[in-house]
């Protein structure tokens, strides 16, 4: 898989997600960029948002896509942000909503889209081995290792630890809206388990313009390239 990405001024992305906090947070940065010139969210439910860079698409089952080929099409990125808690879901479950449906969604678009860098987020601690005793993080590893499979020009895992949400963001889990007052001791303490939701965005627009030596970013990766302008 090279890592190299297409030199353009500006990038059309897909953004998957966007009702909930990583993909709302992706979103209102990308919007902001100025290297982001089309953002396209895909979502089961409509996200309220205007803004003239901005298509929405509302898919309802991401197994049924034949109907979206065309509207998917033309675009440089996806940053696949979408994902669910694993608490209380049996692992059948969990793994039809995590890697059957990121799957599905992800070679629709390699199809479309040969050219495209895929971005998907999975989260600190997931397991490459796919072998280990937390059900989540061999799901997500198995997931990052069978997307790497599907082709893109450049496909690249995110997994990122505690984020600091952007303003303006809405779509806040009740657990952030506890605990975001920790970001700041965590970013002291331990800065390598902390980044905002600026970094990560940054990080992934960055990524889609220059490329990145290595496949799986994780936090430390992520909050350098999501430094850089």
């Amino acid at each position: 898989m090279s890592p190299g990405a297409p030199n353009l001024q500006t990038i059309r992305v897909i953004i998957t997600g966007a009702t909930g906090m990583v993909g709302e947070g992706v979103l209102l940065e990308c919007l902001q960029h100025p290297a982001v010139g089309r953002a396209l969210i895909v979502n089961r439910r409509p996200l309220g948002l205007a803004h003239r860079k901005l298509k929405e698409l509302l898919v309802p089952d991401f197994m049924k896509l034949d109907g979206f080929a065309s509207q998917l099409s033309g675009y440089d990125a996806c940053f696949f942000c979408a994902g669910i808690s694993s608490a209380g879901l049996r692992e059948a479950d969990y793994t039809h909503i995590t890697y059957d449906l990121t799957l599905n969604f992800a070679r629709t678009l390699a199809a479309a889209n040969p050219e495209m860098t895929f971005i998907y987020v999975s989260g600190a601690g997931t397991d490459s081995s796919e072998k280990g005793r937390l059900m989540w993080a061999r799901v997500k590893g198995k997931t990052e290792s069978d997307l790497a499979k599907l082709g893109f020009r450049g496909e690249y895992n995110f997994r990122p630890g505690l984020m600091k949400a952007s303003p303006g963001q809405r779509n806040l889990k009740w657990t952030y809206k506890a605990l975001g007052w920790t970001y700041p001791v965590w970013r002291v303490l331990a800065p390598n388990l902390a980044s905002t939701m600026q970094q990560v965005a940054l990080a992934m627009i960055n990524v889609t313009l220059k490329g990145y030596p290595k496949q799986i970013l994780e936090v430390r990766d992520i909050n350098e390239v999501g430094s850089n302008s």
